[in-house]
Protein backbone atom coordinates (compact mmCIF):
# COMPACT_ATOMS: atom_id res chain seq x y z
CA UNK A 1 0.00 0.00 0.00
CA UNK A 2 1.73 3.54 -0.98
CA UNK A 3 -0.29 6.25 0.07
CA UNK A 4 0.82 10.38 -1.14
CA UNK A 5 0.30 13.07 0.99
CA UNK A 6 1.01 16.68 0.12
CA UNK A 7 0.13 19.83 2.49
CA UNK A 8 -0.05 23.65 2.18
CA UNK A 9 -0.33 24.71 -1.31
CA UNK A 10 -1.09 28.22 -0.56
CA UNK A 11 -2.97 29.45 -3.53
CA UNK A 12 0.42 28.14 -5.36
CA UNK A 13 -1.43 25.85 -8.36
CA UNK A 14 2.15 25.78 -10.85
CA UNK A 15 3.85 24.41 -7.63
CA UNK A 16 0.56 21.80 -7.39
CA UNK A 17 0.45 21.39 -10.87
CA UNK A 18 4.57 19.98 -10.49
CA UNK A 19 3.25 17.87 -7.85
CA UNK A 20 0.36 15.87 -9.42
CA UNK A 21 2.51 15.54 -12.74
CA UNK A 22 5.27 13.15 -10.20
CA UNK A 23 2.25 11.63 -8.46
CA UNK A 24 1.17 10.50 -12.03
CA UNK A 25 4.53 9.27 -12.73
CA UNK A 26 5.52 7.80 -9.17
CA UNK A 27 2.26 6.05 -8.98
CA UNK A 28 0.34 4.02 -9.02
CA UNK A 29 -0.62 5.67 -5.15
CA UNK A 30 -3.83 3.72 -3.34
CA UNK A 31 -4.31 7.30 -2.38
CA UNK A 32 -3.17 11.02 -2.56
CA UNK A 33 -4.41 13.27 0.32
CA UNK A 34 -3.85 16.89 0.68
CA UNK A 35 -3.74 17.99 4.66
CA UNK A 36 -5.26 21.59 4.03
CA UNK A 37 -4.35 25.48 3.97
CA UNK A 38 -4.63 25.03 -0.23
CA UNK A 39 -5.44 28.40 -1.16
CA UNK A 40 -4.51 31.75 0.82
CA UNK A 41 -0.98 33.50 0.10
CA UNK A 42 -0.84 32.96 -3.62
CA UNK A 43 -2.10 33.84 -7.13
CA UNK A 44 -4.04 30.96 -8.12
CA UNK A 45 -6.57 30.08 -5.47
CA UNK A 46 -9.45 29.13 -8.07
CA UNK A 47 -7.31 27.16 -9.82
CA UNK A 48 -6.21 25.04 -6.76
CA UNK A 49 -9.55 24.46 -5.87
CA UNK A 50 -10.35 23.36 -9.41
CA UNK A 51 -7.43 21.11 -9.78
CA UNK A 52 -8.29 19.33 -6.67
CA UNK A 53 -12.27 18.95 -7.91
CA UNK A 54 -10.79 17.38 -11.04
CA UNK A 55 -8.66 14.65 -9.47
CA UNK A 56 -9.45 11.41 -7.39
CA UNK A 57 -8.51 12.75 -4.03
CA UNK A 58 -8.93 13.48 -0.15
CA UNK A 59 -9.02 16.89 1.34
CA UNK A 60 -8.89 17.51 4.12
CA UNK A 61 -9.03 21.32 5.73
CA UNK A 62 -6.03 23.67 7.36
CA UNK A 63 -6.00 27.10 9.55
CA UNK A 64 -5.91 29.02 6.71
CA UNK A 65 -9.27 27.43 5.09
CA UNK A 66 -10.92 27.91 8.16
CA UNK A 67 -9.36 31.26 8.32
CA UNK A 68 -10.95 32.34 4.74
CA UNK A 69 -14.12 30.91 6.37
CA UNK A 70 -14.43 32.54 9.50
CA UNK A 71 -13.70 36.33 7.52
CA UNK A 72 -16.48 35.39 5.60
CA UNK A 73 -19.03 34.99 8.10
CA UNK A 74 -17.60 38.00 9.90
CA UNK A 75 -17.13 40.06 7.40
CA UNK A 76 -13.67 40.72 7.85
CA UNK A 77 -11.20 40.32 5.14
CA UNK A 78 -9.04 42.78 3.63
CA UNK A 79 -5.79 43.04 1.71
CA UNK A 80 -4.71 39.33 0.03
CA UNK A 81 -7.78 38.32 2.02
CA UNK A 82 -10.13 39.71 -0.38
CA UNK A 83 -8.27 38.75 -3.39
CA UNK A 84 -8.29 35.08 -2.26
CA UNK A 85 -12.18 35.26 -1.06
CA UNK A 86 -12.80 37.37 -4.67
CA UNK A 87 -10.82 34.48 -6.37
CA UNK A 88 -12.86 31.46 -4.91
CA UNK A 89 -16.38 33.07 -5.46
CA UNK A 90 -19.18 31.65 -2.84
CA UNK A 91 -18.88 27.70 -4.38
CA UNK A 92 -14.67 27.64 -3.34
CA UNK A 93 -15.80 29.11 0.05
CA UNK A 94 -18.46 26.24 0.36
CA UNK A 95 -15.97 23.55 -0.89
CA UNK A 96 -13.48 24.95 2.05
CA UNK A 97 -16.26 24.91 4.41
CA UNK A 98 -16.59 21.51 3.73
CA UNK A 99 -13.50 19.54 4.11
CA UNK A 100 -13.05 17.34 7.02
CA UNK A 101 -9.88 17.54 9.73
CA UNK A 102 -8.57 14.12 9.38
CA UNK A 103 -8.19 10.93 7.39
CA UNK A 104 -7.47 7.29 8.80
CA UNK A 105 -6.21 4.55 6.61
CA UNK A 106 -5.99 0.76 7.84
CA UNK A 107 -3.43 -1.38 6.71
CA UNK A 108 -3.98 -4.71 4.91
CA UNK A 109 -2.80 -7.42 7.55
CA UNK A 110 -2.52 -3.88 10.03
CA UNK A 111 -4.19 -3.93 13.80
CA UNK A 112 -6.79 -0.99 13.24
CA UNK A 113 -6.27 1.53 14.90
CA UNK A 114 -2.49 1.18 16.19
CA UNK A 115 -1.41 0.53 12.68
CA UNK A 116 -3.31 3.07 10.58
CA UNK A 117 -2.03 5.69 8.83
CA UNK A 118 -3.69 8.98 10.37
CA UNK A 119 -3.67 12.12 8.06
CA UNK A 120 -4.02 15.81 9.66
CA UNK A 121 -3.12 19.23 8.67
CA UNK A 122 -1.09 19.81 11.96
CA UNK A 123 -1.82 17.30 14.72
CA UNK A 124 -4.46 14.88 15.82
CA UNK A 125 -6.30 17.57 17.61
CA UNK A 126 -6.75 20.80 16.42
CA UNK A 127 -5.26 23.13 13.27
CA UNK A 128 -2.69 25.07 15.44
CA UNK A 129 -0.23 23.37 17.58
CA UNK A 130 3.15 22.55 15.60
CA UNK A 131 4.37 19.05 15.46
CA UNK A 132 7.68 20.70 15.32
CA UNK A 133 11.19 19.02 14.10
CA UNK A 134 13.32 20.92 16.85
CA UNK A 135 10.66 19.41 19.94
CA UNK A 136 11.47 16.59 22.35
CA UNK A 137 10.11 13.32 22.20
CA UNK A 138 8.45 14.71 25.62
CA UNK A 139 6.96 17.73 24.04
CA UNK A 140 5.47 15.73 20.41
CA UNK A 141 3.65 12.87 22.51
CA UNK A 142 2.08 15.66 24.92
CA UNK A 143 0.31 17.40 21.73
CA UNK A 144 -0.22 13.68 20.07
CA UNK A 145 -1.75 12.53 23.65
CA UNK A 146 -3.66 9.47 23.25
CA UNK A 147 -3.68 9.34 19.53
CA UNK A 148 -3.11 5.79 18.41
CA UNK A 149 -1.70 5.48 14.78
CA UNK A 150 1.05 3.69 13.52
CA UNK A 151 2.07 6.78 11.62
CA UNK A 152 0.96 10.80 11.53
CA UNK A 153 1.18 13.18 8.09
CA UNK A 154 0.68 16.07 8.69
CA UNK A 155 2.13 19.69 6.94
CA UNK A 156 1.12 23.49 8.58
CA UNK A 157 5.15 23.90 9.56
CA UNK A 158 6.36 23.54 5.65
CA UNK A 159 9.31 21.72 7.16
CA UNK A 160 10.03 18.24 6.10
CA UNK A 161 11.10 15.80 8.79
CA UNK A 162 10.59 11.79 9.14
CA UNK A 163 10.55 10.71 12.61
CA UNK A 164 10.35 7.72 15.04
CA UNK A 165 8.47 8.73 17.97
CA UNK A 166 7.74 5.59 20.73
CA UNK A 167 5.27 3.38 17.95
CA UNK A 168 4.16 6.19 15.83
CA UNK A 169 5.96 7.63 12.69
CA UNK A 170 5.65 11.15 12.10
CA UNK A 171 6.15 12.66 8.57
CA UNK A 172 5.67 16.50 7.73
CA UNK A 173 5.43 16.56 4.34
CA UNK A 174 6.46 19.92 3.81
CA UNK A 175 4.73 22.32 1.26
CA UNK A 176 3.94 21.79 -2.11
CA UNK A 177 3.60 25.48 -2.58
CA UNK A 178 5.88 27.55 -0.29
CA UNK A 179 8.43 25.65 2.18
CA UNK A 180 9.60 27.62 4.68
CA UNK A 181 13.14 24.82 5.38
CA UNK A 182 15.48 26.75 3.53
CA UNK A 183 14.93 24.51 0.50
CA UNK A 184 12.45 25.84 -2.48
CA UNK A 185 11.25 22.90 -3.80
CA UNK A 186 7.87 21.43 -4.44
CA UNK A 187 7.74 18.66 -1.90
CA UNK A 188 5.54 15.68 -0.72
CA UNK A 189 5.58 12.82 1.43
CA UNK A 190 5.21 8.99 0.35
CA UNK A 191 3.89 6.26 3.26
CA UNK A 192 4.64 3.18 1.83
CA UNK A 193 3.45 0.14 4.37
CA UNK A 194 5.60 -2.68 4.49
CA UNK A 195 2.90 -5.95 5.89
CA UNK A 196 5.82 -7.73 6.15
CA UNK A 197 7.30 -5.44 8.99
CA UNK A 198 4.56 -4.18 10.40
CA UNK A 199 5.23 -0.84 10.16
CA UNK A 200 5.01 2.33 7.38
CA UNK A 201 7.99 3.93 6.13
CA UNK A 202 7.96 7.60 4.96
CA UNK A 203 9.89 9.29 2.43
CA UNK A 204 9.83 13.16 1.33
CA UNK A 205 9.83 13.78 -2.56
CA UNK A 206 11.27 17.53 -3.59
CA UNK A 207 10.78 18.69 -7.00
CA UNK A 208 12.08 21.49 -8.72
CA UNK A 209 9.79 24.50 -8.01
CA UNK A 210 8.66 26.30 -11.34
CA UNK A 211 9.65 29.86 -10.17
CA UNK A 212 9.88 31.60 -12.90
CA UNK A 213 6.26 30.99 -14.27
CA UNK A 214 5.30 31.52 -10.81
CA UNK A 215 6.79 34.82 -10.27
CA UNK A 216 5.01 35.85 -13.69
CA UNK A 217 1.87 34.75 -12.57
CA UNK A 218 2.21 36.56 -9.22
CA UNK A 219 3.53 39.64 -11.03
CA UNK A 220 -0.24 39.89 -13.29
CA UNK A 221 -2.43 39.06 -10.01
CA UNK A 222 -4.26 41.31 -7.97
CA UNK A 223 -2.36 40.69 -5.10
CA UNK A 224 -1.62 43.66 -2.98
CA UNK A 225 2.14 43.43 -2.75
CA UNK A 226 3.75 40.83 -5.52
CA UNK A 227 6.77 41.58 -5.27
CA UNK A 228 6.91 40.75 -1.42
CA UNK A 229 5.12 37.75 -2.15
CA UNK A 230 7.78 36.79 -4.45
CA UNK A 231 10.66 38.04 -2.26
CA UNK A 232 9.24 35.60 0.56
CA UNK A 233 8.40 32.62 -1.95
CA UNK A 234 11.95 33.34 -3.15
CA UNK A 235 13.48 33.14 0.58
CA UNK A 236 11.70 29.85 1.58
CA UNK A 237 12.28 30.58 5.12
CA UNK A 238 10.20 32.33 8.11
Amino acid sequence: MRIAVMSDIHGFNLALETVLAHIDADGPFDNVIVAGDLCEGGPGPRQVIELLQGRDVIVLTGNTDRDLIQAVSEGDASGDWNYTLGELGLEGIAYLAELPFAHRISPPGGASPSDDLLVVHANPHDLERKLDPSASDHVLAGIIGETAAGAIAFGHIHICYVRQLAATLLVDVSAAGNPKDGDLRCKYGVLTWDQAAGRWRGEIRKLTYPLDATAAQIRASGLTNPEGTLRKLRKATY
